[in-house]
Protein backbone atom coordinates (compact mmCIF):
# COMPACT_ATOMS: atom_id res chain seq x y z
CA UNK A 1 0.00 0.00 0.00
CA UNK A 2 1.67 3.50 -0.80
CA UNK A 3 0.51 5.32 2.49
CA UNK A 4 0.15 4.13 5.87
CA UNK A 5 -2.78 4.54 8.56
CA UNK A 6 -0.97 2.59 11.46
CA UNK A 7 1.50 4.40 14.04
CA UNK A 8 -0.38 7.59 14.09
CA UNK A 9 -2.50 8.62 17.23
CA UNK A 10 -3.34 11.37 19.67
CA UNK A 11 -4.95 13.46 16.40
CA UNK A 12 -6.32 16.58 17.99
CA UNK A 13 -7.85 19.48 15.98
CA UNK A 14 -8.21 22.95 16.99
CA UNK A 15 -10.61 25.85 15.81
CA UNK A 16 -8.22 28.91 15.04
CA UNK A 17 -10.43 32.52 15.71
CA UNK A 18 -9.97 35.48 13.43
CA UNK A 19 -9.25 37.25 16.79
CA UNK A 20 -10.20 37.29 20.32
CA UNK A 21 -12.19 40.30 21.94
CA UNK A 22 -11.66 41.57 25.50
CA UNK A 23 -14.07 39.53 27.54
CA UNK A 24 -12.56 36.10 25.96
CA UNK A 25 -15.07 35.67 22.88
CA UNK A 26 -13.85 34.90 19.18
CA UNK A 27 -13.93 37.81 17.35
CA UNK A 28 -14.95 35.54 14.21
CA UNK A 29 -14.38 31.95 12.90
CA UNK A 30 -12.54 31.91 9.16
CA UNK A 31 -13.32 27.84 9.61
CA UNK A 32 -9.45 27.29 9.69
CA UNK A 33 -7.92 24.70 11.93
CA UNK A 34 -4.77 23.45 13.45
CA UNK A 35 -4.74 19.17 13.25
CA UNK A 36 -1.89 18.06 15.34
CA UNK A 37 -0.86 14.44 15.64
CA UNK A 38 2.19 11.81 16.88
CA UNK A 39 3.44 9.35 14.28
CA UNK A 40 6.30 6.84 14.47
CA UNK A 41 6.89 7.29 10.99
CA UNK A 42 10.36 9.63 11.15
CA UNK A 43 11.09 8.97 7.24
CA UNK A 44 7.87 9.58 5.77
CA UNK A 45 5.73 12.93 5.37
CA UNK A 46 2.29 13.15 6.15
CA UNK A 47 -0.91 14.06 4.75
CA UNK A 48 -4.33 15.77 6.43
CA UNK A 49 -8.06 14.53 5.08
CA UNK A 50 -11.02 16.24 6.05
CA UNK A 51 -14.25 14.14 5.33
CA UNK A 52 -12.72 12.46 3.12
CA UNK A 53 -11.30 15.18 0.92
CA UNK A 54 -7.38 15.98 0.79
CA UNK A 55 -6.65 19.05 2.61
CA UNK A 56 -2.51 19.27 2.79
CA UNK A 57 0.26 17.71 3.43
CA UNK A 58 3.46 18.12 5.65
CA UNK A 59 6.56 19.76 3.93
CA UNK A 60 9.18 18.22 6.74
CA UNK A 61 9.41 14.84 7.85
CA UNK A 62 9.88 16.04 11.43
CA UNK A 63 6.55 18.02 11.21
CA UNK A 64 3.67 16.83 12.92
CA UNK A 65 0.99 19.56 12.65
CA UNK A 66 -0.80 21.67 9.91
CA UNK A 67 -3.17 24.24 9.19
CA UNK A 68 -6.29 23.44 7.09
CA UNK A 69 -9.32 25.09 5.78
CA UNK A 70 -12.19 22.61 7.90
CA UNK A 71 -15.17 22.12 5.54
CA UNK A 72 -18.79 23.58 6.94
CA UNK A 73 -20.76 21.13 8.44
CA UNK A 74 -23.82 21.60 10.64
CA UNK A 75 -25.49 18.06 10.71
CA UNK A 76 -22.58 15.97 12.18
CA UNK A 77 -19.26 16.48 13.30
CA UNK A 78 -16.19 16.55 10.33
CA UNK A 79 -14.08 13.57 10.22
CA UNK A 80 -10.12 14.43 10.52
CA UNK A 81 -7.54 11.68 9.31
CA UNK A 82 -3.88 11.71 9.45
CA UNK A 83 -2.02 9.42 6.99
CA UNK A 84 1.78 8.57 6.36
CA UNK A 85 3.04 8.48 3.08
CA UNK A 86 6.39 8.33 0.87
CA UNK A 87 8.29 12.07 0.19
CA UNK A 88 7.29 11.69 -3.75
CA UNK A 89 3.88 10.62 -3.10
CA UNK A 90 3.02 13.89 -1.11
CA UNK A 91 1.07 15.51 -3.76
CA UNK A 92 -1.30 12.33 -4.62
CA UNK A 93 -4.65 12.32 -4.06
CA UNK A 94 -5.57 9.08 -1.90
CA UNK A 95 -9.02 9.75 -1.14
CA UNK A 96 -10.33 7.19 -3.73
CA UNK A 97 -8.32 4.56 -1.65
CA UNK A 98 -9.73 5.82 1.55
CA UNK A 99 -13.07 5.67 0.98
CA UNK A 100 -13.06 2.31 0.37
CA UNK A 101 -11.07 1.46 3.87
CA UNK A 102 -12.79 3.63 5.90
CA UNK A 103 -16.35 3.69 7.42
CA UNK A 104 -17.11 7.04 6.63
CA UNK A 105 -20.58 8.39 8.23
CA UNK A 106 -21.07 4.35 9.76
CA UNK A 107 -21.25 3.53 6.68
CA UNK A 108 -19.04 1.37 3.91
CA UNK A 109 -18.13 1.87 0.25
CA UNK A 110 -16.94 -1.03 -1.58
CA UNK A 111 -15.46 -0.70 -5.06
CA UNK A 112 -15.71 -3.98 -7.14
CA UNK A 113 -13.80 -4.29 -10.60
CA UNK A 114 -16.53 -5.84 -13.31
CA UNK A 115 -14.07 -7.38 -15.59
CA UNK A 116 -15.49 -8.34 -19.05
CA UNK A 117 -15.00 -11.74 -18.12
CA UNK A 118 -18.01 -11.90 -15.98
CA UNK A 119 -20.94 -12.99 -18.15
CA UNK A 120 -23.97 -11.89 -19.09
CA UNK A 121 -26.79 -11.80 -16.26
CA UNK A 122 -23.91 -12.22 -13.74
CA UNK A 123 -25.85 -10.90 -10.25
CA UNK A 124 -23.56 -10.06 -7.03
CA UNK A 125 -24.08 -10.34 -3.64
CA UNK A 126 -22.64 -8.85 -0.34
CA UNK A 127 -22.38 -10.71 2.70
CA UNK A 128 -21.04 -9.46 6.56
CA UNK A 129 -19.92 -10.73 9.82
CA UNK A 130 -21.57 -8.36 11.58
CA UNK A 131 -18.86 -7.11 13.70
CA UNK A 132 -18.54 -10.70 14.63
CA UNK A 133 -15.33 -11.86 12.97
CA UNK A 134 -16.95 -14.89 11.18
CA UNK A 135 -18.60 -13.56 7.48
CA UNK A 136 -22.29 -15.22 7.14
CA UNK A 137 -23.14 -16.39 3.54
CA UNK A 138 -26.67 -17.64 4.06
CA UNK A 139 -28.03 -14.57 3.99
CA UNK A 140 -26.78 -10.73 1.84
CA UNK A 141 -27.10 -7.65 3.11
CA UNK A 142 -27.73 -6.13 -0.05
CA UNK A 143 -31.53 -5.94 -0.51
CA UNK A 144 -31.68 -7.00 -3.85
CA UNK A 145 -28.77 -8.88 -6.08
CA UNK A 146 -26.45 -6.37 -8.04
CA UNK A 147 -26.88 -6.75 -11.81
CA UNK A 148 -23.36 -6.83 -13.18
CA UNK A 149 -24.45 -5.82 -16.60
CA UNK A 150 -27.59 -4.41 -16.10
CA UNK A 151 -27.97 -3.44 -20.09
CA UNK A 152 -26.10 -6.06 -22.54
CA UNK A 153 -24.75 -3.00 -24.53
CA UNK A 154 -22.46 -2.43 -21.69
CA UNK A 155 -20.40 -5.86 -22.76
CA UNK A 156 -17.21 -5.21 -24.25
CA UNK A 157 -14.62 -7.67 -26.05
CA UNK A 158 -15.23 -9.38 -29.81
CA UNK A 159 -17.73 -12.35 -29.28
CA UNK A 160 -18.59 -11.82 -25.54
CA UNK A 161 -22.00 -9.72 -25.97
CA UNK A 162 -24.76 -9.68 -28.04
CA UNK A 163 -23.02 -9.84 -31.83
CA UNK A 164 -24.99 -8.13 -34.56
CA UNK A 165 -26.96 -5.85 -31.98
CA UNK A 166 -24.87 -3.02 -32.18
CA UNK A 167 -22.53 -0.91 -34.59
CA UNK A 168 -20.81 -2.30 -37.41
CA UNK A 169 -17.48 -4.07 -36.23
CA UNK A 170 -18.24 -3.61 -32.39
CA UNK A 171 -19.88 -6.32 -30.18
CA UNK A 172 -20.05 -3.08 -27.26
CA UNK A 173 -22.21 -0.05 -27.49
CA UNK A 174 -22.33 1.22 -23.80
CA UNK A 175 -18.89 -0.15 -22.68
CA UNK A 176 -16.39 2.11 -20.60
CA UNK A 177 -14.60 4.27 -22.92
CA UNK A 178 -10.83 5.33 -23.19
CA UNK A 179 -10.10 7.39 -20.13
CA UNK A 180 -13.21 7.15 -18.71
CA UNK A 181 -12.84 4.16 -16.17
CA UNK A 182 -10.29 3.10 -13.89
CA UNK A 183 -7.09 2.76 -16.11
CA UNK A 184 -4.79 -0.24 -16.41
CA UNK A 185 -6.88 -2.04 -13.91
CA UNK A 186 -8.73 -3.53 -16.95
CA UNK A 187 -7.71 -6.37 -19.56
CA UNK A 188 -5.48 -5.20 -22.55
CA UNK A 189 -7.08 -2.60 -24.72
CA UNK A 190 -10.05 -1.17 -22.76
CA UNK A 191 -9.89 0.10 -19.34
CA UNK A 192 -11.78 -1.33 -16.24
CA UNK A 193 -15.13 -0.36 -15.63
CA UNK A 194 -16.70 -0.48 -11.25
CA UNK A 195 -19.43 -0.94 -9.61
CA UNK A 196 -19.79 0.79 -5.79
CA UNK A 197 -22.21 -0.84 -3.00
CA UNK A 198 -22.70 1.27 0.04
CA UNK A 199 -23.68 -0.84 3.19
CA UNK A 200 -26.67 1.09 5.70
CA UNK A 201 -25.36 2.75 8.86
CA UNK A 202 -23.12 0.23 11.10
CA UNK A 203 -22.46 0.69 14.67
CA UNK A 204 -19.36 1.20 15.86
CA UNK A 205 -16.68 -2.08 15.43
CA UNK A 206 -14.77 -3.61 12.98
CA UNK A 207 -16.37 -5.64 9.41
CA UNK A 208 -15.69 -8.17 7.00
CA UNK A 209 -17.81 -8.37 3.69
CA UNK A 210 -17.69 -11.27 1.32
CA UNK A 211 -18.59 -10.97 -2.73
CA UNK A 212 -19.89 -13.73 -4.40
CA UNK A 213 -20.46 -13.61 -8.04
CA UNK A 214 -23.78 -15.52 -9.30
CA UNK A 215 -24.34 -16.29 -13.37
CA UNK A 216 -28.25 -17.51 -15.23
CA UNK A 217 -27.29 -20.90 -14.05
CA UNK A 218 -27.31 -20.49 -10.39
CA UNK A 219 -23.64 -21.34 -10.26
CA UNK A 220 -22.06 -19.75 -7.02
CA UNK A 221 -18.42 -18.52 -7.24
CA UNK A 222 -15.65 -18.94 -4.36
CA UNK A 223 -15.96 -15.41 -2.16
CA UNK A 224 -14.11 -12.67 -2.22
CA UNK A 225 -13.40 -10.94 1.05
CA UNK A 226 -12.21 -7.95 2.65
CA UNK A 227 -10.08 -7.57 5.08
CA UNK A 228 -11.28 -5.62 8.97
CA UNK A 229 -13.02 -2.58 8.37
CA UNK A 230 -13.10 0.07 10.81
CA UNK A 231 -16.46 1.82 11.59
CA UNK A 232 -16.62 4.92 13.31
CA UNK A 233 -20.02 6.85 13.50
CA UNK A 234 -19.64 10.53 13.65
CA UNK A 235 -20.00 12.54 16.67
CA UNK A 236 -22.53 15.12 16.86
CA UNK A 237 -21.09 18.21 16.78
CA UNK A 238 -21.64 20.44 19.45
CA UNK A 239 -24.12 23.83 19.91
CA UNK A 240 -24.09 26.49 21.35
CA UNK A 241 -20.88 26.17 22.82
CA UNK A 242 -19.19 29.82 24.04
CA UNK A 243 -15.88 31.00 25.64
CA UNK A 244 -17.45 33.43 28.31
CA UNK A 245 -13.90 34.18 29.55
CA UNK A 246 -10.56 33.91 30.01
CA UNK A 247 -8.40 33.57 32.77
CA UNK A 248 -4.63 34.07 31.85
CA UNK A 249 -2.82 33.84 35.02
CA UNK A 250 -4.44 30.03 35.40
CA UNK A 251 -4.35 30.05 31.30
CA UNK A 252 -8.03 28.57 31.87
CA UNK A 253 -11.12 28.81 29.25
CA UNK A 254 -14.56 29.15 30.87
CA UNK A 255 -17.16 27.89 28.77
CA UNK A 256 -21.03 27.89 28.07
CA UNK A 257 -23.29 25.98 26.69
CA UNK A 258 -26.68 26.99 25.70
CA UNK A 259 -29.56 25.60 24.65
CA UNK A 260 -29.44 25.59 20.66
CA UNK A 261 -33.36 25.80 20.52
Amino acid sequence: MSFLREGIDRVRVFPLPDGVAADGRSAAVSRTALVTWRSSHADRLHQVYADGRFAGATLDAQQRSLVIQAPSSFQSAVRIEVIAVEPQLAHVDFAAQLAGLAGDNGRVKLTLLRSQALPIGATINVYTDNGTGQIDYTEPVNAAPLAVWPCAQDKAGFGMAQFGTVDFGYDSAAAVGCGKGSFGRGQFGLNADTLEWISPELPLGHYRFGVKVTDTHGNVSLASETEPIAVVPPAAPAAGLDIVAFNPATNRLTLCISDPQ
